[in-house]
Parts: structure tokens; sequence; C-alpha cells
């Protein structure tokens, strides 16, 4: 299994919902996303816009990146959206991009935010029956994109599925592939009923066997089991240390821990794994950042904590609304 702390969890809230803001950035999210499409009615959309830009200027936590969702861009609301964010005077971390049908669309959103936003990345949100067939093409569509997720509801509806695990399996199945084939990550839908933890576990488990690196949650009180779902329990860190631990005794060459043979893609895998789970309790201040990244990996600082210098101690926390 890979694990990430780039997307394990998202949570949204509308745009409109400003009294809201402060909390989403301090849920434990992963991504704070600000909501500019289905949760904003067509007569408010230029006033969330507007609203919008203070959820980009709150200060967020050590992990939290902050992102918004804009109309699809297929419509005019969408290609306002890009606009409207050029203008901001702090930039959202991730655009998510709905209705993804093509690489075109990530084209398009690259196109439109251009220099004025040169390190905001994209989400590309497959949900429709051409999206995913054409998944692999939109995976494939730039660096700037980190991940694809998948639209349960949209897509069920259009097809005329149930909307449940058993139906959508094929789907989920192709979204997972092509993202994992083009390198980046894929973030499973939300799992809707709020009040049904034993029915997300459930969910969450199988989206995590599925090979997806986190799921949306549609209301704080899921953050921290869909969190702890997508992270590694204390016995597979404790594995990775001793397979470090072995990796640096050994110069890297291949050797055996706990009685399987691992060699150079068990060493770096294990080393990333403890970089971002197990981390040093008190690193020093002036501790250069030794960390690699790649395409398929999480930027371990968002901007907005290079604005802010802020941090948590407990970045799984969940804050109920």
């Amino acid at each position: 299994m890979k694990f990430t702390r780039y997307c394990r969890s998202l949570l949204s809230t509308p745009a409109t919902a400003v009294e809201r803001y402060t909390k989403s950035h301090r849920s434990g999210a992963d991504i704070a996303m600000v909501d500019l499409e289905d949760s904003v009615p067509p007569a408010r959309k230029e006033e969330a816009r507007r609203l919008a830009e203070e959820f980009f200027a709150l200060p967020s936590t050590k992990l939290a990146r902050s992102a918004v969702r804009i109309n699809a861009l297929s419509g005019p609301e969408g290609l306002r959206d890009l606009v409207a964010i050029t203008r901001y005077r702090v930039k959202p971390d991730l655009v998510l991009i709905p209705m993804a049908e093509s690489p075109r669309d990530v084209a398009i959103a690259a196109g439109a935010l251009g220099q004025d936003c040169p390190e905001t990345e994209f989400l590309a949100i497959v949900e429709t029956p051409l999206g995913i067939e054409h998944a692999p093409a939109i995976a494939a569509a730039g660096h700037r994109l980190r991940g694809l997720v998948f639209g349960s509801a949209d897509y069920a509806f259009a097809v005329g599925a149930r909307l449940c695990w058993e139906a959508l399996a094929h789907a989920r199945g192709r979204v997972v592939n092509s993202a994992r084939a083009a390198g980046i990550e894929a973030m499973d839908a939300p799992f809707f009923e709020v009040d049904d933890l034993a029915g997300l576990r459930r969910e969450a488990g199988l989206a995590r066997d599925f090979g997806f690196s986190g799921k949306i949650a549609v209301h704080p009180r899921q953050l921290d089991l869909i969190n702890r779902t997508f992270s590694p329990d204390e016995e597979l860190l404790a594995r990775a240390r001793r397979v470090v631990a072995a990796g640096l005794e050994n110069g890297r060459s291949v050797t055996v821990v706990d009685g399987v043979m691992v060699g150079m893609p068990f060493f770096e895998a294990s080393q990333r794994l403890i970089e971002q789970f197990d981390p040093p309790p008190h690193p020093a201040p002036d501790r250069p950042d030794t960390r690699t990244a790649t395409r398929a990996e999480p930027r371990t600082e968002s901007r907005a904590d290079r604005r802010n210098g802020t941090r948590t101690d407990n970045p799984d926390h969940a804050t109920e609304e």
C-alpha cells in the first residue's frame, strides 16, 4: 500500500459559509477546500468568488493545503472562477477541476492561471462516463496535475447505477489505475451517510485496499477515521524503521528483514514513509530539509505555512462543526 499526507482527506466548505472558514483550516483535513460549484446557487456565484478570497488569507496548519473547487470549464462560470483566482492576494495551493473529460480541461486551467499562479497545482474530478473513458489521458495531462478524484454521485446518476461500492467498482478501479500509471494520486468519493461511521469505515477500507490515496469527507466528524484509515499503523512503521536501519547497516545492498529479502526500492519506500508519518518529535529549527519529493509525493510545506509560520501538533484532529 502507498500512504501519503498529500491527500488522505479533503473537507469542503461552501464559499458563502464564511463563518466556517476557520474551522475548515483547523479541521485536520490534509486539504481544506472552499467550494464555488455545487454548494453555491447560480444567483450567488459572483458573491462566492469574492468571498472565497478570504479563505486563502487565513492561517492553516503545518501539513494542510488550501484548495478551491471551481465550476465546470464547459461553461462561463468556471472561466470566471479562474480569472478571479488570478486576482486573489494569496493563491490557492490546489484547484479542483470538476467534470473533467479530457486533458484539455487541465490545459485550460493551466493556461488561464498562467504565471499569476505558478505554484498552484490541480486535482481533476472524474465523474462522467466520458471522463472515466478518458481517465488515462486526463491523468497524463501535465506536471501540475497531482491527482484524480472520483465523483461517485454524478457518475452513478449519469449511468443509472446504484450509489454503492459494488456498482461503481469498475469506475473506481479505472480511476486508480489511470492515476497510478501516470504517477499521481487518486482520491475516492465521499461517503454521504454522515452518521454511519461503520459504513464509512468499511468504504474507506475498501478504497485504501483498491489503491486510493485518500477520501473526501462530507463532515468534520468523518476526518479522524479517514485519516487513520489512510495512514500506516504502528506495526507498519516499526517494520519501516527496521528496513531503513538494515539499509544503513548494509550500505543499502540487498539484505533480509523479518525473513523477507529487501533492496533499494524497499529502503526508499520505507524512508519516505518514516519522513511523512514518523518524523523526529522535536527537529532542530535550523536543520535543513533533507526530504525528497517526487511527483506522486506531497510537498511537505504549503505556501500557507511559509506565509503564516503555523503548525499543529495533532494534524489528524477533527473539529466538529
